[in-house]
C-alpha cells in the first residue's frame, strides 16, 4: 500500500498542502491517517477522493454540497439513490453550463472572423 506525504499528495492532485489541510478541517477528507509524529499519510483512496472533490468543485459544486455528498457516500449503499440523484442534478447543471459556454464561444469566434 502506497502512502503519500502531504507534499506528494498535493503534487499528485495539483492542489496546495494548505488546500488539503483546509478540506480536512472542513470535513471533506475525514479519516486521513497520521503517523506517530502527526504527519499526514494519504493513501491511494484518499488521492482518488481528492481528485473527485477537485472535479466536483471545478464543475461548480459548492464545498457544502461536496461535504453532503461525502456524508452520503460514507453511509454506503443505503444512500446510493440520494447520492446518484445529487450527481444527476449536478450533471444537468454542467451540461447547461457547457451549452451556454458553446454559445459564447460561437459569438467570440464570429467576432474573430469579422477581423475588424
Amino acid at each position: 500500500m502506497s502512502l503519500y506525504t502531504i507534499s506528494q499528495a498535493s503534487a499528485e492532485v495539483d492542489l496546495t498542502p494548505y488546500t488539503l489541510r483546509y478540506y480536512e478541517k472542513e470535513g471533506l477528507l475525514p479519516g486521513v491517517k497520521k503517523d506517530s509524529a502527526g504527519r499526514r499519510n494519504y493513501q491511494a483512496d484518499d488521492i482518488q477522493r481528492i481528485g473527485f472533490i477537485k472535479c466536483l468543485k471545478g464543475t461548480g459544486m459548492s464545498l457544502k454540497q461536496i461535504k453532503e455528498y461525502g456524508s452520503l457516500y460514507a453511509q454506503g449503499k443505503k444512500k446510493f439513490e440520494e447520492r446518484n440523484a445529487m450527481l444527476e442534478s449536478h450533471k444537468a447543471k454542467i451540461l447547461l453550463e457547457i451549452k451556454t459556454q458553446k454559445k459564447y464561444l460561437k459569438m467570440v469566434e464570429a467576432k474573430i472572423q469579422m477581423k475588424i
